[in-house]
């Protein structure tokens, strides 16, 4: 299965679109900070279902904070990452994600993409998709599970 996560899109609908177009999923997760973009995604592509939980700037969102559901036998734990202070490390939300059983962890809040194992979990954070104060470039992950199989590649906007 073939699953694009975006994450802190600040209301950047084109790069979300753009990836939407660019990676044609059969699933699409959005981990916060104006999940409401989705709106618009979920118009232009309905034939894709689209799963996202709330960020810090998502105050009128009736979302949840996090969610955890099964994907080809993976179990995945996805949230924004503020409630469990990804700024300043991930050990408090691999510990959360450990505890919960996940096997898969997705999370954004840093605007810093990452992909690497801790504690026999897979941490994906796929950046932002939309500019923050930060400036960092927009980026997205390309999630794959395929028989037991775990993979996953960033990838930015910017790129042709």
């Amino acid at each position: 299965m073939k699953i694009l996560v975006m994450s802190d899109s600040h209301g950047d609908t084109d790069s979300m679109l753009l990836a939407i177009r660019r990676t044609i999923p059969e699933l699409i997760l959005h981990l916060g900070d104006h999940d409401d973009d989705c709106d618009l995604t979920r118009a232009m592509f309905p034939q894709i279902p689209i799963r996202s939980v709330r960020g810090n700037c998502d105050a009128w969102s009736n979302n949840q904070d996090e969610e955890i559901f099964s994907l080809d036998g993976k179990l995945l734990f996805m949230t924004h990452g503020h409630l469990y202070g990804v700024k300043t490390g991930t050990e408090t939300i691999v510990g959360a994600a450990k505890a919960k059983g996940a096997d898969v962890l997705l999370f954004g809040h840093t605007h810093i993409p990452c992909y690497e194992t801790a504690d026999g979990i897979v941490l994906i954070n796929p950046g932002a998709i939309g500019r923050g104060r930060d400036r960092n470039a927009k980026t997205y992950a390309v999630l794959e599970l395929k028989n037991g199989a775990v993979t996953c590649e960033i990838k930015s906007i910017d790129e042709s």
